[in-house]
């Protein structure tokens, strides 16, 4: 078996994210790294919407991120720490898009090792060098600088190593243009480590510690250290030369403290607190991200709580001196991993995490208490604030986040034919239960009724230069409506248009013409509402026309085709001959006319005959028959456009994209088809073919980021774009529309004006690249696991959070506190404290936004919900599970839910467990208490068997049977080594995964009532999931981001006994302690993220069957079979040449990226088989001979198999 790995939905769980100019431009970007994935995004300062412009795969982890500018440069280079065990820098090239790399040094081992540096990445603010940290001991500085080419250089590593000693951050001091220096947080564990007692270890201080670099010298000195006494967690970089006083922020737990060299005494200022919060006021505060933003006169700093309060802090100089640190309540918002200050035109945003922030207000004159370290208080006394909701910060954009994928299944319950994927996601009060369809989101801007029901529409333009459409002509059965665009849309009678008659296309005419082609003629309106007419001959009647903006095609019946051109005096003039083609015409396109030139070369024409015929309109040869291509079935519509193009600069200056001509044929049996078009000789290449749906298919042009794209469609829309470099056929998740055209407005600058029955509908698509789009529904705990109850499809769904309050136990304490308030009041304050604590009791925060109260460890809030997954609706809940059938009570459906007592995660400690029961109700929305059993351990796994049940109890597998006031046990096995996390049965067999031991088989004995292990696999894997894939064929995947197959040999045998007695002989007794049997491994590859959930499952109707994951960090992908023989082959020399060929970026080896935990076996990674799209065109040309394919070919394969499973 070998298999193909395809990504569907990369991962969305951001770790790092910087912001700069990264493509030389005065436009402000942010680059983020989303575990092994480099993203480039632009935020739109016009919409605020943020676009991803590259998306790169690295095939390795990032650790770290910076961006960096050499002193006078205007481009911003990226710096990237990874495991690769080199420190690798990037420019991003806007003209090919794409991230290059110029320096890659080597200076360690590949992993993510104690002591190879790539943790921690500092730059020096003025941009000259730049120190690599490891972890422990190593810290490495390169100098950067440019060479007479003005290319960037980098020097060979200084050292700047210190054994036993732990490094907490690294940042780089701004010192102006003096000697760089680094400061780092810093530990020292040699007297912990030496002293067997324990007390160093107590007494062991973190150390503040400075490394200077001396340019001159060529060497990193350690230039001064002091021990701290709070224990930092981060360090903040102060302006320093010319903007400011120089020096770092350390923030630490409750304080944030200003240090600098010389007689600079030390700030500190505790950090303040919520009033009334419910957490528990023993544990300490700390800042968890910052973001600094200067300008020229002023800076300030944003540093953001762990429960998501945002603070604006400033300092208070006198004579470079800092006097005070200024810290003033900002907003709250939810804890971000990264906050970047970005400075658009007039706006300030704020890049946070998954969201984009418009920064409405500096919040310098609001009425918000300031705190400062001048004012007198206590040791360990801090201030406190009131939260409220946001009042600087504007949200702007937030993009879809699926990052953490908690399960996942996938099943077609709301019979669409496509099935859907039911995803729990999401941490504490943000978890939410997502369905996922394959599609485009499509946003309705507008919906009017229309007096009946047309059959076409489009839009013009006044004027070539107008940047917006200026009228929507509607065509009905025997009439033509005009719609004027403005601030709002209405009939307009003065326009030229012939209203009564139906239309068969429109279009602008030269710079400010109109043309309309109906049935009799064609009339052509000028700019000073003059009307030229040209009428049919004889009886004919125009069929199909074909427009652009300078040439009208049309066919009149029987096949005839007349042609006419614009002359410079803006006059149409119709070509001496006219052409019989041989058959009827059914369809025709032309091209938009490319820039600089007086007319596009091709006629495309479908006939009835089932052909295509390219005609040329070339003066020299004009109407002669070029090529033709016969199709499968009769053409419905065409259209030629050009897509994938580069941006070049003609020699004038003049912008144009240089792409490839297409044509896209779209047939009566529901089938599109997309050829290349030869741009000279008129040939046609390359077909490939995608069914899109039942009804014959219609293809309109539109225009998507400024390329032109197709919208076809059938029994449902698809849009066929280009974005980034690659392909894309994408469904609108949308009801059938029946004809469209582009449409540009100033509130919707690329929109598409559709129709549907009796309505005119304005649609905007704003996710491009997106592969799903989803509906979201809330919960309020961490969703752990859910199942499908079969009969009503309605989903049950178990949360739980760890260190958390349930609403009783909130409620409670918010009483408690309310009185306490009171209380502590004195005699003339009672009444005030009443009030207080009374607006205290009814004030109510969103969670999702300000974050749960920490309730302590050992304290859990969990609950059962019963959920209807199409429209969301909760019916039913259970405070505080699979689902299964008990052969002794007939048909009803019994939920049993796994209960731990008094669990402590670390060290692991648990007071017992119970399986609580509850019964489902007819209708599937009612869940009925019945009883609970105590067991011994935790129950982790249970699973329905032949009428009974299994449940993993701890590290026993036991069998259990209903009764009438508990389960009853009825048989066990204690051979599993640590503890049961799932079981899957199949026939009289059952596979249970240990948590760090692999599979184990197990078979149920029903004459003895036992369980016996008969197989195990060699290798230890710490199972998070599992799925059967047949009989003997287990899918497995680890918590370090493994998935392997592992198949029992044909000759195993699961009729053994076991051997209680221990006198069988030694070579019988089964391998190193373990079962007799072992599984063999058919393959292994490592994801490089957590998998969370299998599915073998079908994705498209009609497909065959896959292998779904998804992955912690929001990952969604599969694993696809091979079908033959020669694809194997193709595509494993493909991945050959493409490792030598287009090695990682960030310079770790693809192979041994695979083969992190175990050798990669029998799997072919598409996701590197797919760069080759984004590789030069020579590197490409290269590769496919190499393969004997032309580049087309290879591109087509890729396609190809990606479309046979997925989408």
């Amino acid at each position: 078996m070998f298999l193909y790995n395809i990504t569907l939905q990369r991962a969305t769980g951001i770790s790092h994210a910087i912001h700069g100019n990264f493509s030389g431009t005065k436009m402000q970007e942010i680059v983020v790294s989303r575990g092994k994935i480099l993203e480039l995004l632009r935020p739109d300062a016009n919409t605020g919407k943020v676009h991803t412009l590259l998306t790169m795969e690295v095939f390795g982890i990032v650790r770290s991120l910076m961006a960096f500018r050499l002193t006078g440069g205007t481009k911003d280079y990226i710096v990237v720490g990874s495991d690769s065990g080199r420190i690798v820098i990037l420019e991003y090239h806007s003209s090919k898009n794409m991230f290059e790399k110029i320096h890659q040094e080597t200076f360690g081992k590949s992993g993510c090792r104690r002591i190879v540096p790539g943790q921690f990445l500092a730059v020096d603010p003025k941009g000259r060098a730049v120190m690599i940290g490891a972890i422990e001991k190593q810290k490495l500085v390169y100098i950067l600088n440019r060479d007479a080419a003005a290319r960037l250089t980098i020097s060979s590593p200084l050292e700047a190593h210190k054994a036993n000693t732990l490094v907490y951050h690294v940042v780089g001091v701004d010192v102006g243009f003096e000697n760089p220096m680094f400061a780092c947080l810093e530990m020292d564990y040699e007297e912990a480590d030496n002293d067997p007692t324990g007390e160093a270890a107590a007494n062991t201080q973190q150390t503040l510690t400075f490394y200077e670099l001396d340019l001159g010298l060529n060497h990193v000195v350690r230039k001064y250290s002091e021990a701290l006494e709070e224990h930092g967690n981060f360090l903040i970089t102060v302006p320093g030369g010319a903007d400011g006083p120089s020096g770092v922020l350390i923030c630490s737990e409750n304080y944030i403290t200003y240090k600098n060299f010389g007689d600079q005494p030390d700030i500190r200022c505790p950090i303040p607190r919520r009033r009334n919060d419910l957490d528990d006021p023993e544990r300490g505060m700390i800042f968890v991200c910052s973001a600094t933003h200067k300008t020229k006169s002023m800076f300030f700093f944003l540093a953001q709580t762990e429960q998501g309060d945002i603070f604006k802090v400033t300092l208070e100089t006198d004579e470079e001196m800092v006097t005070e640190i200024r810290m003033k309540y900002f907003d709250t918002i939810p804890v971000a991993t990264a906050m970047c200050v970005l400075k658009t035109v007039s706006f300030y945003f704020l890049f946070l995490f998954i969201y984009l922030y418009q920064i409405a207000h500096l919040g310098d004159d609001d009425e918000e208490p300031e705190f400062s370290s001048a004012m007198p208080l206590e040791e360990g006394d801090t201030f406190f604030f009131q939260p409220r909701p946001l009042k600087n910060l504007v949200l702007v954009d937030e993009s879809e986040n699926l990052s953490p994928i908690m399960s996942c299944q996938i099943a077609d319950l709301a019979n669409e034919d496509t099935p859907q994927l039911y995803v729990a996601c999401g941490r504490g009060p943000k978890s939410t239960l997502r369905v996922l369809r394959h599609g485009l989101e499509v946003s309705e801007m507008a919906v009017s009724e229309l007096p009946g029901n047309p059959n076409a529409v489009w839009t013009v333009r006044r004027h070539v230069e107008d940047e917006f459409d200026a009228y929507i002509i509607v065509s009905f059965v025997n009439a033509t409506l005009v719609l004027s665009i403005g601030e709002t849309v209405e009939e307009v009678t003065d326009s030229g248009f012939l209203g009564t008659t139906p239309t068969l296309s429109c279009s602008l005419l030269g710079e400010d013409a109109l043309v309309q082609v109906y049935p009799d003629g064609i009339r052509h309106i000028r700019a000073d509402k003059r009307v030229n007419e040209w009428k049919t001959p004889g009886k004919k009647t125009i069929v199909r026309c074909a427009v652009n903006q300078r040439q009208v095609v049309i066919a009149l019946t029987g096949g005839e085709l007349v042609y006419f051109e614009m002359d410079p005096s803006g006059q149409l003039n119709e070509y001496t001959e006219r052409k019989e083609m041989s058959a009827d015409v059914v369809c025709m396109s032309l091209a938009n006319v490319p820039p600089g030139e007086q007319r596009t070369r091709f006629l495309a024409v479908g006939l009835v005959d089932n052909t295509v015929r390219i005609i040329s309109l070339d003066p020299l040869d004009c109407l002669q028959p070029l090529s033709m291509q016969a199709l499968p079935a009769q053409p419905e519509s065409l259209c030629i456009v050009e897509m994938g193009g580069v941006e070049k600069q003609d020699e004038l200056g003049e912008k144009g994209t240089i792409g490839f001509l297409y044509l896209n044929i779209g047939l009566q049996n529901g089938v599109l088809l997309r050829t290349v078009l030869d741009p000279v000789t008129g040939d046609l290449s390359d077909t490939r073919t995608r069914y899109l749906g039942s009804r014959p298919v219609k293809l309109f042009r539109v225009r998507m980021q400024g390329q032109e794209a197709v919208l076809a469609m059938s029994s449902r829309s698809w849009l066929s774009y280009c974005y980034q470099s690659r392909f894309h056929l994408t469904p609108l998740s949308y009801e059938t529309l029946e004809y469209a055209s582009g449409f540009a407005s100033e509130q919707c600058p690329e929109g598409i004006v559709a129709i549907s029955t009796n309505t005119l509908r304005i649609l905007a698509l704003e996710k491009l690249g997106a592969v799903f789009n989803q509906v979201a529904f809330p919960l309020q705990c961490t969703p752990r696991k859910f199942v499908i109850h079969p009969e009503t499809n309605n989903l049950i769904v178990i949360e739980t959070d760890h260190n958390a309050y349930t609403e009783a136990t909130k409620a409670q304490r918010k009483q408690q506190m309310a009185e306490e308030m009171v209380e502590a009041a004195g005699e003339d304050e009672r009444e005030l404290a009443a009030e207080m604590a009374a607006a205290f009791l009814n004030e109510n925060l969103p969670e999702a936004i300000f974050g749960a109260p920490k309730a302590g460890a050992g304290q859990w809030a969990s609950l059962v919900r019963l959920i209807n997954p199409i429209q969301g609706t909760t019916l039913d809940l259970r405070r505080l599970i699979p689902l299964c059938r008990f052969a002794s009570t007939g048909d009803d459906w019994f939920v049993l839910v796994g209960v731990a007592r008094d669990m402590i995660l670390n060290p692991r400690s648990v007071a017992g467990g119970f399986i609580y029961t509850y019964r489902l109700s007819s209708a599937g929305d009612k869940l009925e208490f019945m009883h609970k059993t105590p067991v011994e351990d935790v129950p982790l796994a249970i699973a329905p068997f032949q009428g009974r049940v299994l449940v993993g109890v701890g590290k026993l597998l036991r069998i259990y049977d209903l009764g009438k006031k508990k389960l009853l046990r009825k048989c066990e096995n204690k051979h599993i080594p640590n503890l049961v996390t799932s079981i899957h049965t199949i026939g009289q067999r059952v596979v249970v995964t240990d948590v760090q031991e692999s599979l184990f088989w197990v078979r149920y004995r029903r004459n003895e009532n036992q369980l016996i292990v008969f197989a195990d696999d060699t290798h230890p894997r710490w199972v998070t999931t599992a799925c059967l894939l047949d009989y003997d064929t287990m899918a497995s995947a680890d918590k370090f981001g493994n998935i392997s197959i592992v198949r029992l040999p044909p000759n195993t045998s699961d009729d053994v006994d076991e051997d209680p007695t221990g006198n069988k002989a030694l070579w019988d007794r089964g391998l190193l302690n373990g079962a007799s049997q072992k599984a063999e491994v058919i393959m292994n590859y490592h994801i490089g993220e957590t998998v969370l959930s299998l599915q073998k499952t079908t994705l498209i109707p009609g497909g065959s069957e896959s292998l779904v994951y998804t992955t912690l960090s929001g990952g969604i992908g599969i694993l696809v079979p091979f079908t033959s023989h020669e694809d194997h082959d193709f595509f494993q020399h493909l991945e050959m040449h493409m490792r030598s060929e287009f090695p990682p970026l960030c310079g770790r080896d693809h192979l041994s990226f695979r083969s992190y935990y175990f050798p990669v076996k029998n799997v072919i990674d598409g996701d590197l088989c797919e760069q080759f799209n984004s590789m030069d065109p020579h590197k490409q040309k290269s590769v496919a001979e190499e393969l004997d394919r032309t580049p087309p070919e290879v591109s087509k394969k890729l396609e190809d198999i990606r479309t046979r499973y997925a989408f």
